[in-house]
This record gives structure tokens, sequence and C-alpha cells, in this order.
């Protein structure tokens, strides 16, 4: 916790129904890679995404650490579940507790405001999963919790900003789907061009059509990649900066795992049985790691 952090609560909480802060990872030593990834996708989305969310008007879905939520916002959500503000059979019961109180009227604020001018954020650090074990199992629950579990509890609620968002939120199984055909296409075309240069003879062209929608999807996805280190560098700086494409792989794989997991024990849960909760083992950072 940052030593602003109960001020800054206590200065916005009367003006809004929820207020979230940044959640800033720390690299856990000897896992740049698996534990950096969250360092990225973290910067991404609360450098960018949740404040185009807020932006546009969606519901402020809460991390469940750095954030404050007022007394009559989690009053209106006890009334509608008889006198229980959580609910003990979601997954990610952070995140819709959240979209609870934006369906009840609450308006969330994400907050990322310096403890003064020139000094670091007022924010949430913390070590995430260092294997890939680990972070598969908590990402699978995620994904279980907001892209599967999540559409059928909360349904589509809201007008259009908040439905492209909770399209966005559930797209993750598709995403994991569209990035193993699209390593599985660059394998093939890689194993195709060295078999054909074995046998000293050229590959059959491919169509322009094929070869100009390749050319842009490699386009979109360099300047992809130019805004995530972006927004690396602005939490992190160069030097972390460097690491993000390899850790993009890194988090592309992992999802990929984490969906697979996650659509089983989905699947598992349709057929009466429920969804096995995997607890994400934390260790806390001390001040010399921070």
């Amino acid at each position: 916790m940052h030593p602003a952090e109960l001020r800054l609560f206590d200065r916005l909480i009367e003006r809004f129904d929820l207020v979230q802060l940044p959640v800033m990872p720390l690299v856990v030593p000897g896992s740049p890679y698996v534990s950096g990834h969250y360092c990225d996708e973290f910067a991404d989305n609360h450098g960018k995404m949740l404040v185009v969310r807020e932006a546009i008007g969606a519901a402020m879905p809460s991390a469940g650490v750095g954030c404050a939520i007022a007394r009559d916002a989690m009053q209106r959500v006890a009334d509608a579940r008889d006198g229980s503000p959580f609910d003990a059979d979601s997954l990610t019961e952070d995140y819709e507790l959240g979209l609870r109180i934006g369906e009840f009227g609450g308006r969330g604020v994400f907050v990322r405001m310096p403890a003064d001018e020139g000094g670091a954020l007022v924010a949430v650090r913390a070590y995430f999963p260092a294997t890939v074990h680990a972070a598969v199992r908590q990402k699978a629950r995620w994904l279980t919790g907001i892209a599967l579990a999540g559409w059928d509890r909360l349904g589509w609620q809201g007008g259009i900003a908040e439905h492209w968002m909770r399209l966005r939120d559930r797209r993750a199984i598709l995403a994991a789907i569209i990035l193993t055909a699209a390593y599985a296409a660059l394998l093939l075309w890689v194993a195709s061009q060295a078999f054909h240069w074995a046998i000293a003879r050229p590959a059959a062209p491919l169509d322009p059509i094929l070869w100009q929608l390749c050319l842009a999807n490699l386009a979109l996805l360099g300047w992809r990649l130019v805004m995530r280190c972006w927004m690396v560098q602005r939490v992190y700086g160069l030097r972390a900066t460097m690491h993000a494409p390899a850790r993009m792989f890194v988090g592309n794989i992992i999802a990929i795992l984490a969906a697979r997991r996650a659509l089983f024990a989905y699947l598992a849960s349709s057929a009466n049985r429920p969804v096995r909760w995997d607890k994400t083992r934390h260790h806390f950072p001390t001040g010399e790691a921070e």
C-alpha cells in the first residue's frame, strides 16, 4: 500500500461510489518473463483501458486491491442480495462488485495521481505468480469468472459503452483460439519454407489478397506493440520496455493455456459440478522490494 492511499480515498469517497487505484506488479527475482508479463499487462490496462472505460461512462470494475467502496453503494448491493454484499459463488467477486455498483447507478472512478508533484503514482504494488503453472491457474480463474461465468451471471446491462466494454472483457476465449491458429500457421509456414528450400523448389506465392491481409495484420501488430512499449515505459522505464516484446509472447502462451483450462472448468460446472476455486498464493513485498 502507498502511504497516501487512505488519504486519497478519504478525499474522493464522498464524491464517488467506487475509487480504484492502479495496480503495479513487481517482478519476482528469477522470473523476469512470467512474473514480468503481469507488469506489462497491468501497465497497459491500468494506463489506458480503465482510463478509457471511465471516460466513456462504462462501469468501473474493482481490482480487489487498491479500491474503496462507499457505504451507501455497498448497502445497495447488499439489499439486492438479502443482506450479503459479497457472492461466495463468484470466482471474480471483485470484478463483479464493481459492475454491480454501476448497475445500481453508482459512479466509479479510476485515479492515476502522484502523491506529490513529480512523484510516483499512488498505487498498489504486489507480486504475481512467477511460474507458468501458477500463472495459468490464476488466469484460468479470471477467464472463467469474467469471460464465461460472468456472461451467465451479469448478462448484458447498460448502454452501448457498457456493452462494448463487456464484450472486450469476454473476448479472451475467442482471442486464445485465434492466437493458437496464428502461431500454428506461423510454424507451418516456416516448416513449408524450410521443406521447399531443402528440395530446392520454390514454394507457391501467396495470393495477392492474402499477402495484403498479412501486411495489414503485421502493421496492426506493430502498432499494438508500440502502444504496449509506450505504456510500459511510462510506468517501469526504458529498461523494462526492452523486455516487452518477448513478454507479450509469453503472455500469449499463458493466455492460450489458461483459456483451455477455463473452458474445461466451465464445461464441468455446466454438468452440475461446482467450479473449483484455484486460490492464488501471494507473498508480499518488503520495503526493499519496492
